[in-house]
Formats: structure tokens, C-alpha cells, sequence
């Protein structure tokens, strides 16, 4: 299966918070549309940055509880990590592997067009796996 079908079932609804945001109001959206990242874009739409639980947890473990005062500019992955709508599930999960992450913006032609989790990579490879066995089964069971 390629992430441009795993978009498509899922909805390619994307959250983004601003660059000028303090990290609390950051935390707040994550919390309030239970989501672990958030995309930070440009005026055209392109990607600049990733905001991600691990972003805020580890820089208040930096300098405290006034770190939620710092902005999401400050603080944000500005080296982005993205993948193509037409690459594999498995060459997206090696990707997310290797580097460590759980977030990954699908762009098109420079244009984000949404994120997949490792849960919704996870979520995909279980189905696939439950269909092989049924498969198996229907074929040794008369």
C-alpha cells in the first residue's frame, strides 16, 4: 500500500500551529485535537518546522516550566523529514525507524497534503496481516 491511500482513508486533515505561538498554546492544541505533532508552515503552504510532544517535553527538561513561554520557532525540527504520496508503507516505516520519529508530512510536488503516524502505519500493517491469515485459513479449510 502506498500513503496516498492511507491518507485517503484516513482524511489528509493536517494541524498546524504558528511560528509565533508559545510553546503552551502548542501543548494546548495538541491536547485539545489529540494529536502528538504539528506541522509549522509558511504562507505558501510549504513546510518549515514539526512541533512534536518530544520538542516541548525535552526543552522544558532544558530550562523548566518557562519553557512554555519559549515559541514554537524556537524550539521546533526545522530539519523536516517528509515522504511522497506514491512511496511504500514499509519504506515509511523504515524511514520513521531510522530517524526516530513518529510524524511524517506527505508532500506533493512541494505542497503538504497531510501526516502519517506510526499508529497509522502500525494500524495498516495489522490489517494486512489479519487478511494474510484469513487468507491462509479460507484456503487450508475446505
Amino acid at each position: 500500500m502506498i500513503l496516498e491511500q492511507i491518507l485517503k482513508e484516513k482524511g489528509g486533515q493536517v494541524f498546524s500551529v504558528a511560528e509565533s505561538a508559545t510553546l503552551k498554546e502548542a501543548a494546548d492544541l495538541l491536547d485539545t485535537r489529540r494529536v502528538g505533532a504539528m506541522v509549522i508552515l509558511n504562507e505558501a503552504g510549504g513546510i518549515i518546522g514539526v512541533l512534536s510532544e518530544r520538542d516541548i517535553i525535552r526543552n522544558i527538561a532544558r530550562i523548566g516550566a518557562a519553557a512554555l513561554k519559549c515559541t514554537v520557532g524556537e524550539v521546533m525540527t526545522r530539519q523536516v523529514v517528509t515522504a511522497r504520496p506514491r512511496d511504500t508503507v514499509e519504506s515509511a516505516m523504515e524511514k520513521m525507524t531510522d530517524r526516530r520519529i513518529r510524524h511524517l508530512p506527505v508532500v506533493d510536488g512541494g505542497r503538504m497534503i497531510g501526516v502519517v503516524s506510526i499508529g497509522d502505519l502500525v494500524k495498516w500493517r495489522i490489517a494486512e496481516a489479519d487478511a494474510e491469515v484469513n487468507a491462509i485459513r479460507s484456503y487450508i479449510q475446505p
